[in-house]
Order: structure tokens, then C-alpha cells, then sequence
């Protein structure tokens, strides 16, 4: 009996050493990974904090690096998400609905999941060569605002259909029971119940994917971006009735990336001290956009009470 006891506390003992020996490589992992992402925040101001102002967000590019600004970038940045928000948010929650609430458990469905879990694996470069035969030269749209927002859509795509399938599967199955057993149909049980409990976990995955497709830059490249303009898009208000336009979605554009690109690749420091300051503000709208999803996973689950 004592041998058996001893037994016990030794296996105990070394089943908590190694539970302490993976929360330390755990802690280092994610020192490395802050420290590196806080070395390069400090690199970043050091070198372009200083060219940070009012004139460099509303000047055009120019060929002297002081007079340079970042105003076509910002915008245009701001344009090509909007797109890519408005074809992927919807798209990709409605077919991550019908997967997981509507598809019948067959050999075709899980096709599809194992296709849409290995689009989420393809590089980027794909999506932009995929983007310049169809979006470019098949339909004719260009290298447009609009061109860019799809092929950044269809990137993102397979991210949002995947959180918002996680975040629906966590939701209890009691919860879809009652509604059925007081009478509410499969959509209502769906929109009025599953979609507000699921919601912080979608905006989530939205949020990160949409971080993600700020700061590409390949696919743009792929598809004709602009390196250098030094206009912006067609306005979509108007003068005359409709009152709307929709001639900036045809229109060129630019993006901060690329905008960083083109300045990297020019010899004069200057430029590069452009670049970093660019960069910085990439990289804090990233960051504010990941901060903005664990936010708002903070509050619907202080909000939501099983």
C-alpha cells in the first residue's frame, strides 16, 4: 500500500513539473513575440514620429520627400476596405449559417469544409493572379478600387466563414431546443437566438480578418495598383440627381503598403523616414482594430449569461 502511495506522488509530481515546464515555454513564447512586436513599434517611432503631421496626411505624393504625404494612401486604404468589408461581412456569414445550421450532414458538405479550410491556407499571391484573370481581364473592371476590395473579399473569405462557424457551434444546443419547443421556426431560432449569442465571437473574426487584408499587398501588386498617384477617387456624392456616384469604385488607387513600398525602394533617406512614419500609422490602425475585437469579446461575454 505505501509502495503504490509513493507511486502515485511521484507521477503527480512529475505531471506537475512538466504542466510548469509548458506554462514557462508558454510565457517565453509569448515574451519573444511581444518584445519583437514592441522592438519594432520603438524602431518604427524612432525613425518616422517626427514626420508625422497634419500636412503628411493631407498631401499628395510628391517627388521631394519633405513635400510628400500620405493623403491618396490613407484613402484609398480606407476605400478598398470598405468594398472588402461590404462583399466578404455578409457573404461569409450567410454561407457559415447555412453550414452549420441549414447544410445536411453529407459527403458534400464536408468537401466544402475541408475546401474552405485549405483557402484559408492559400497565399495571398494566389488570390491576386486568380483576381487579374477574372475581376481584370475577364470582366473588365481594371485595376480599380473595386477590383481590389473583391480580390481582398475572397482573401478574408474563408477566415470569416470559419470564426463565424466556431463562434455558432459554441452556442448550447439547449438554446435551439427551448426556442423550438415555444414554437419558433429554424430562422427565427437562428436570427433571434444563435446570431446574439454567437455575435461576440463573429465581430471578433471579422475584425481580425479585416486587420489581415489592411496590410496586404501582394494581390494589389498582382492586379495593377498604383505605386505613385497623386489624385484621389471620383467623389461618390454628386451635384445632380441621383446624388450618389459610383464611378470611384473604376477609379486607380493606391494603398498604404504599396505607398511604403515605393518609398523603400528609392535611394534617398528621406524617403525611408517617410516609410517608417507610414508604416507606424499601419501599424497602429491594425493594432487598434485587433484591440477593438478583444474589446468587444470582453463585453458580450460580460453580456451574455448562459
Amino acid at each position: 500500500m505505501t509502495s503504490d502511495t509513493s507511486i502515485d506522488t511521484r507521477a503527480i509530481t512529475r505531471r506537475k513539473q512538466w504542466d510548469a515546464l509548458f506554462a514557462l515555454a508558454g510565457l517565453l513564447s509569448m515574451l519573444v513575440g511581444t518584445f519583437t512586436l514592441l522592438a519594432l513599434l520603438i524602431v518604427l517611432a524612432y525613425d518616422g514620429a517626427g514626420r508625422l503631421s497634419w500636412s503628411f496626411f493631407t498631401s499628395y505624393p510628391s517627388r521631394f520627400p519633405t513635400q510628400a504625404g500620405i493623403l491618396t494612401a490613407w484613402v484609398g486604404t480606407s476605400l478598398v476596405m470598405l468594398v472588402t468589408a461590404a462583399s466578404a461581412i455578409p457573404l461569409g456569414i450567410s454561407a457559415a449559417i447555412y453550414l452549420e445550421e441549414y447544410a445536411p450532414k453529407n459527403w458534400f458538405t464536408e468537401a466544402i469544409e475541408i475546401n474552405i479550410a485549405n483557402l484559408a491556407a492559400v497565399p495571398s499571391i494566389i488570390y491576386g493572379l486568380m483576381a487579374l484573370g477574372l475581376f481584370v481581364y475577364q470582366l473588365g473592371l481594371g485595376a480599380s478600387v473595386l477590383t481590389a476590395g473583391l480580390t481582398l473579399a475572397l482573401l478574408i473569405l474563408p477566415m470569416i466563414i470559419i470564426a463565424t462557424r466556431e463562434a455558432i457551434r459554441s452556442i448550447p444546443q439547449s438554446i435551439r431546443e427551448a426556442a423550438y419547443a415555444l414554437g419558433a421556426t429554424r430562422w427565427q431560432t437562428v436570427k433571434d437566438h444563435v446570431i446574439p449569442y454567437a455575435s461576440g465571437g463573429i465581430l471578433t473574426g471579422l475584425i481580425i480578418a479585416l486587420s489581415r487584408a489592411i496590410g496586404e499587398t501582394a494581390p494589389l501588386i498582382t492586379i495593377g495598383a498604383l505605386s505613385f498617384i497623386a489624385f484621389l477617387p471620383s467623389p461618390p456624392f454628386g451635384t445632380e440627381f441621383p446624388y450618389l456616384s459610383f464611378q470611384w469604385l473604376l477609379d486607380p488607387f493606391t494603398v498604404l503598403p504599396i505607398q511604403m513600398f515605393n518609398w523603400v525602394s528609392r535611394p534617398q533617406e528621406e524617403f525611408h523616414v517617410n516609410a517608417a512614419a507610414a508604416g507606424l500609422v499601419l501599424l497602429t490602425m491594425t493594432l487598434a482594430m485587433n484591440a477593438l475585437a478583444i474589446y468587444i469579446r470582453h463585453r458580450f461575454r460580460k453580456l451574455v449569461r448562459w
